[in-house]
């Protein structure tokens, strides 16, 4: 069961109440920052106190004050305060390489969200964190495991892209103390645009609770557009690269020379079938595939944005060239003047017995043919 974080302090409120030391101020926090309930009721309790005050009692509205503030700042420097979640179990890739595979569907309330990867990497300086999760729960049980691998502290963050279940743990690690955030500066800027709806759409499909304390840390991001290089102790360096749009308009993928590993964001699928959202493009993902692979080395390990690891070969057929043969397919049906029934009817049979291929693979195949048909007009 999760427990909201305000319930941990109930037992000790009024323990707290009879010896703090008086002060009113509250513990700010961002404009967009959940409002803890528990908190403000004390703040709001400290309020009606004081407008109640005599000389007799003229503290308690000072300590009702105060144990607003105390918890707040207990809940800020924990970053989240509830039960760890049964995420899967973070797998070892390489030395000092660990990834949780989120699950194969969607997020939804069982999966908590998570249906990404999560992944740690275990640097002489501290550990680097790819992707910050679908919320705050997801982000403290996965750094829960990491304290279970290694005592050295996560000193930096990247996300793939301005997905929600890249972004929305981040405020997690920024309270936390992790100081160097790094995103692709259009994504980031997206997902700033889009944070609100964001988080509704994520409290309604993964579950409030979970949901509820992310807030937008934007504005703590260091952005890049192409690439950036991070020095991360002991002669190593991470390679921040914006491969290009395709899945999501850029997609930041990470790539780590003296590991041979490489990190490919959502251009990546592995054995779950890969899919065409409402901002994706198929040729942008057919060339931002060929450009990451021609940057990186044949003999690469790879972590893909969904799915287990694997190596670069397996990766091209289970994504680059799932696309490129249904383009070829859906580009017969437009020479031809087919209709979506004749999309509807390619064979992708091949692709059956891979997770979601009911939900994706005739919408993949309309989405294809859609930005045919524009191109066509386009060119009249």
């Amino acid at each position: 069961m999760i427990i909201p974080k305000q319930r941990r302090f109930i037992q000790s409120a009024l323990l707290f109440t009879c010896f703090s030391v008086p002060t009113f101020a509250i513990a700010s926090t961002p404009s967009n920052a959940y409002q803890d309930p528990f908190i403000n009721s004390f703040a709001s309790y400290a309020a009606e106190i004081k407008a109640m005050e005599t000389a007799e009692n003229a503290s308690a509205s000072h300590a009702f004050a105060n144990y607003a503030n105390d918890v707040s700042g207990v809940e800020k420097k924990a970053g989240y305060i509830g039960d760890e979640l049964p995420i899967p179990k973070a797998t070892k890739v390489m030395e000092g390489v660990y990834t949780v595979v989120g699950s194969f569907i969607w997020g939804t309330t069982t999966n908590f969200g998570l249906n990404n990867n999560l992944s740690a990497i275990i640097f002489d300086d501290g550990v680097f964190i790819y992707n910050g999760g679908p919320n705050e729960a997801v982000a403290y049980s996965f750094h829960q495991q990491i304290k279970r691998i290694t005592n050295k502290p996560v000193k930096w963050l990247a996300v793939e892209n301005d997905q929600g279940h890249a972004y929305l743990g981040s405020s997690y690690w920024h309270d936390i103390g992790v100081k160097n955030l790094y995103s692709e500066k259009r994504a980031n800027e997206n997902f700033h645009r889009i944070f609100d709806e964001t988080k509704e759409r994520y409290a309604k499909g993964r579950g409030p609770i979970i949901t509820q304390s992310s807030y937008d840390v934007t504005d703590k991001f260091t952005t890049f557009t192409d690439s950036k290089t991070i020095d991360v102790g002991g002669g190593e360096t991470v390679q921040l690269i914006n491969f290009g749009g395709g899945h999501t308009p850029s997609m930041t993928g990470m790539y780590i020379p003296s590991r041979k590993l490489l990190f490919t964001g959502d251009l990546g699928f592995n054995e779950r079938l890969p899919g065409l959202l409402h901002d994706s493009h198929f040729r942008e993902w057919i060339t931002s595939f060929e450009k990451m692979v021609a940057m990186v080395p044949e003999d690469v390990t790879v972590i893909p944005g969904h799915g287990t690891p694997t190596d670069l070969a397996t990766l091209k057929r289970q994504t680059y060239d799932y696309f490129v043969e249904l383009y070829q397919e859906v580009q017969k049906v437009v020479d031809t003047g087919g209709s979506l029934a004749d999309v509807d009817a390619i064979d992708q049979s091949k692709h059956q017995d891979r997770p979601v291929f009911g939900q994706l693979s005739i919408s993949n195949a309309r989405h294809i043919y859609n930005e045919l048909m524009t191109e066509k007009r386009a060119q009249k």
